[in-house]
């Protein structure tokens, strides 16, 4: 009995594990985003701005 909650118990953990490992990740990658964004927060709006000018200036009609 004890051999299967050691066994049962030690699964848990690592499931645990990748899931906080996981987390963290996701963290990092978001924050990593965020610091691009900001870097480059005037050549994002720029490239903004003008793809929608174009877009709206194609007349689709």
């Amino acid at each position: 009995m004890g051999r299967f909650y050691t066994f049962i118990a030690s699964g848990i953990t690592r499931f645990r594990s990748k899931k906080g490992m996981e987390l963290v990740q996701v963290g990092i990658i978001i924050a990593i985003a965020v610091g691009i964004g900001i870097i480059f927060k005037d050549k994002i709006g720029e490239f903004v701005s003008s793809t929608f000018d174009t877009l709206l200036g194609a007349g689709f009609n």
